[in-house]
Formats: structure tokens, sequence, C-alpha cells
């Protein structure tokens, strides 16, 4: 993923709603979620909805998929996948991350 793409996903993502509609798609998985499912399990307004879908589907983090008459969205994991890899790319300067629980806070040290 290069520089490019993150900003596009993260900003799209950026968006209360838009995150909150992501996060439905990804706990459905592969499945995926029609619209009206969406809507019911959001409490969101169609229209609202397609417009949040349709901006997470030009970030590449979302796919749409024709079913006779129905359309089924799915999240698209290989892109949320390379970018967590973009973000963690230089983590903790090459070295092995240290678990949240074995993590001394700043203001613990003394």
């Amino acid at each position: 993923m290069d520089e490019k793409s993150a900003v596009a996903s993260l900003a799209a993502l950026a968006q209360g709603m838009r995150l909150r509609v992501f996060r439905a798609l990804v706990g459905a998985g592969p499945v995926g979620m029609t619209p009206g499912a969406l809507s019911a399990t959001l409490d969101v307004p169609a229209s609202t909805l397609s417009f949040h879908l349709k901006a997470l589907t030009r970030a590449g983090l979302v796919s749409q998929q024709r079913d006779g008459r129905t359309l089924i969205y799915r999240p698209a994991i290989a892109q949320m996948q390379d970018l967590l890899d973009y973000l963690t790319a230089h983590c903790c300067q090459g070295q092995p991350c240290v678990p949240a629980a074995n993590r001394i806070r700043c203001d613990e040290q003394a």
C-alpha cells in the first residue's frame, strides 16, 4: 500500500457512521450484509447509508456484489490488512513489540 491509498482509507474511516458501517461489515465477514440489514442494524436511513457505502467503496474498503435484485456489501479484508501493515511497518523500530499488558507507562517509571 502506498501513502495515497492509506490516506484515502483513513479518510473514509475518519467519519463516525462510516466507521460503524465498516465495523459491522467486518463483523459479518465474507458473508457480507445487504443495505437493508445494515440499515436495520445501525438504525440509519437508507439514503444516508448509501452515501457512506459509496465512500467506503471508493476507498477500496468495501466491495459490492449484485445477487439478483439484491446488493451484498462485504469488507475488503485484504485492503484492511494492507492498511494495518502499512501503519505498523516501522513499529518499534523493527524490534518485536512489547505486549500491552507488559508496557510501562511514562508516569509509572521512577
